[in-house]
This record gives structure tokens, sequence and C-alpha cells, in this order.
């Protein structure tokens, strides 16, 4: 084996994809790039894509990240296709394929039954002249002068501008379509990242019997009852009708200390805090968590209306794996 440096290796390869990625910017074709934009978001259908190789392998990623961003898109291996598959696509579809080279026999195989079927063909090839780039509607050119690999054989800057090409075409249709992160939440409802997106106040807050809360005139003694009984580090006060008077917290406590309130005679509203911040149960967790982490505070209570109906606080959120 020869005596390399891993690190030098590392480097180098790394600086090559780089450059290879920085080149895209300059020969981007605009009118190819918007083309393709436009026949993917007026597409009836699903983004069909397919490549053979390691450009499947990009193929089948391209796929993925347009289904996961507002684009129903699906991914075909172009032998499976040649062979039954070519059943998945129909008329109202896009296709996008990809080879470096436009010659992938496998790829170009499909090209007349694309064009029978009136399908819209967007190419990403490494060469303007190739049978695959003259056939489609749209080429974006994806080569590179070079590839990371020293033998300059192995697929390495190629498939990372070809990747980088495919995120490019998700992000603008991403864009264009004002997608929410609550929509892309619903793409991926397992895991933290659904769970951030995707939980309400209402499923994770305390509610009934577990909230917190006393009334005006409860002297500050009972109101610490009341915290330490529901270990919530806050009690809720509440006025006569039910609305919410304010709350009572261990800062308010900390505060009233102080002061040397009389804890056995001293009202709980004179020591609490007035103008808290509350939340509508149906918010998503996630908010809650932003306005906690604005306002330094660790609990919120929800309000429906003018009436008390849960409290969530930071363990509640790290507990469901929002934070």
């Amino acid at each position: 084996m020869n005596t390399i440096s891993y690190i030098e290796s590392a480097k180098r390869t790394i600086g090559a994809e780089r450059d290879a990625v920085n080149g895209m910017l300059s020969k981007l074709d605009h009118e190819a790039f918007n083309k393709a934009c436009e026949l993917m978001i007026n597409c009836k259908g699903r983004i069909v894509v397919s490549g053979m190789g390691k450009s499947g392998h990009i193929g089948n990623k391209i796929a993925a990240t347009l289904a996961s961003t507002g684009t129903p898109s699906f991914f075909v291996h172009p032998g499976e296709a040649a062979h039954g598959d070519m059943g998945m696509i129909t008329a109202d579809d896009v296709v996008i394929a990809l080879s470096n080279s436009g010659e992938s026999s496998e790829v170009t195989t499909l090209i007349p039954l694309i064009k029978r079927l009136h399908v819209p063909l967007i190419a990403m090839t490494g060469n303007d002249h190739s049978t695959l780039a003259q056939a489609a509607d749209s080429h974006l050119n994806v080569g590179v002068d070079k590839e990371a690999c020293p033998l300059d054989l192995a697929p390495t800057s190629s498939t990372t501008v070809a990747l980088v090409m495919g995120d490019a075409l998700a992000i603008s249709l991403l864009e264009a379509r004002g997608f929410t992160a609550e929509q892309f939440a619903f793409s991926h409802p397992g895991g933290s990242l659904g769970r951030r997106l995707l939980l309400k106040v209402k499923t994770i807050m305390h509610c009934g019997s577990q909230i917190p809360k006393v009334s005006t005139g409860t002297p500050i003694k009972d109101a610490l009852m009341e915290m330490t009984q529901k270990g919530l580090g806050m009690t809720t006060v509440l006025n006569s009708d039910g609305s919410l008077a304010g709350i009572f917290t261990d800062g308010d406590l900390r505060r009233a200390l102080d002061k040397d309130m009389d804890f056995h005679t001293t009202a709980v509203e004179l020591a609490m805090t007035k103008n808290c911040s509350t939340i509508d149960p149906e918010k998503l967790a996630a908010e809650a968590l932003q306005v906690m982490e604005e306002k330094k505070i660790n609990a919120l209570v929800a309000l429906d209306g003018k009436q008390v109906v849960g409290v969530i606080n930071m363990h509640d959120l790290l507990r469901a794996g929002v934070i």
C-alpha cells in the first residue's frame, strides 16, 4: 500500500467537489431551469425520476426530496421500467432522467416510450449534445471538468453536482408553492421532526384536576401548598368568575420573601404576576416553546377564551420531544 496522508486526500476531494458546485453558478442555463420548474409545477401527475448506477442513487434521493417538499414524486429504475415498470408512468407525469454521459443505454431505451406518452422529459447530463440531452424538453447541464477521483473515473464530483441541482429544483418549487412547515411535517410524522411541527399544546398540557389553581384572596401559604401538590412550580390565580387573574410562580415567591410578606395573611394576588403569558391550546407545541424562550419563562397557561383549560411547562415539551 502507498503511504498517503488521509487528511490531505480528504481535503483534495472536498475542494474538488466544492469547486464543481461553485462552477454550476456560472453555467446554469436560466431558460432551461425555469422551463424545468414550470413543467414540474404544472404537472398534474407525479414527477418520475430515473437513472442508472450512481445516477440512479442520486435520482432516488432527488425523488425523495421532491416528495417531502410538496412535489409528489417517485423513482423508477430504468432497467425495471423496460421490463414492466413503464406502466407506472402516465400521460399526466413528468420524467426526470439522469445520466452523466447522456448515453446510458438503459435510460435512452426509454426515450421513445416517454415520447409516445407525450410525457415532458427533463434531462440532467454532462453533455449538451448527448442523445438524452437532445431528446429532452429541458436539459440541465450537470457536467464537471474533472471528478474528485484521482483516476477521473469514479462518479464523485458529477454525482454531487447532480444532487445539488435536484435540491435546487425541489427548493425552487417549495418556495413557489408557499410550502409551509406544517405541510412539511405531514410528510415527516415520525420522529422528533413530526413531534416538533405537528404536536399541539392541548395534546400535552396538564388539564382538569392537574391544573394548579387558587382563587383571589387565598393566602400565599395556601397557594404554596397548591404549587407543591401539583408540582409545576406555579399556580394559576382565578377571579370569582373563573377567569385568569394571574399566576404565582417560584420567582414570585422569591420576590415575596425579599419584601418580607406575611405568607399567612397576605393574599396571593398581592404577590402574583398579573400580566402573565398565555397560549391557545390549539397552537403548536413548538409555538409554546418559542414563547417560553422569548419570555424566559418555564410555563404557560392555556386559555379557551377567558377560561383556564390547561398549563404547559418546559418539562412537558422536553418529555414530548419538542425540545
